[in-house]
């Protein structure tokens, strides 16, 4: 099934953007590049409401821009869900279709809602990933912190998308000198054979992440963590840090740690 794009209007709810590139990690996962509206700006870590014109009507649903700031084009990450009004339509979307973005970014997972710190980690599973995909080319967020380490658990090793990118970036043209030394990227696989096996809280609970770069067990002190993902693993870190002194943080009031609120994948 291909979506009929719809002819430009002028709705100022929504910029009208052409889909450029469709990737399909695998039979659950995809994600989608299309172009960007100069007059969209949004801070790394953000969400859009983004989707279809379905019957002259836009069908809509929350997704992180994937994409740092400064790229001239908009990339998303999504899952694909059979019977889902939204993504069992966008999941067939072609490059030269058109997708709706909002034109009002939003969300939590700012560098601005943590307190100063000297570890960055931003955890999540599945396409929790995506606004972090974002802040790991931020270049502010190598600034704030001595190391930025991104921790994504997934079932299966084909659903760590964007890998290559992640492990590549200490010799990205342009962002390398500045990530060489400081980006850590520790995935971890459920159902699968894998170097590093099992969920965030047990992994974080067993302090072998921080031993494997050679650090103290994490700490409200030091450490600021992110976290994107499902509700269960949201609910089980926001006990694991609150448990050993995390407070939360917010757009009013930086903390220890976020979490996105807004919406998550269930």
């Amino acid at each position: 099934m291909s979506v009929t794009a719809p002819a430009k209007s002028a709705n100022p709810a929504f910029f009208e953007e052409t889909v450029t590139e469709v990737r399909h990690w695998t039979d659950r996962l995809f994600s989608f590049r299309c172009t960007r509206d100069p007059a969209f700006r949004f801070s790394a870590g953000q969400f859009a409401m983004i989707g279809l014109r379905v019957e002259g009507k836009p069908l809509l649903r929350a997704y992180s821009m994937g994409s740092p700031p400064w790229d001239e084009g908009l990339e998303f990450l999504s899952i694909k869900v059979p019977d889902g009004p939204l993504t069992s339509r966008l999941q067939h979307i072609q490059a030269g279709e058109t997708v709706l973005i909002g034109r009002k970014p939003v969300g939590t997972l700012l560098l601005d809602n943590l307190r100063p710190g000297k570890t960055l980690w931003l955890v999540c599973t599945g396409t929790g990933l995506a606004p972090f995909l974002s802040l790991v080319r931020e270049p502010e967020a190598y600034d704030r912190f001595e190391r930025v380490v991104v921790q994504h658990t997934v079932r299966e090793v084909a659903e760590l998308a964007f890998r290559d990118m992640i492990e590549g970036l200490p010799e990205h043209e342009v962002l390398g000198e500045l990530v060489a030394g400081k980006l850590h990227y520790l995935p971890s696989v459920t159902r699968e054979a894998f170097p590093r096996q099992g969920r965030a809280p047990d992994l974080f609970g067993s302090g072998r992440l921080t031993e494997e770069l050679g650090l103290p067990p994490i700490s409200p002190e030091h450490d600021r963590v992110m976290l994107c993902g499902s509700e269960a693993f949201n609910a089980d870190m926001k006990a694991f840090l609150e448990g050993r002194g995390f407070r939360e943080g917010s757009n009013h009031e930086p903390g220890a740690y976020v979490l996105e609120k807004a919406f998550v994948e269930k």
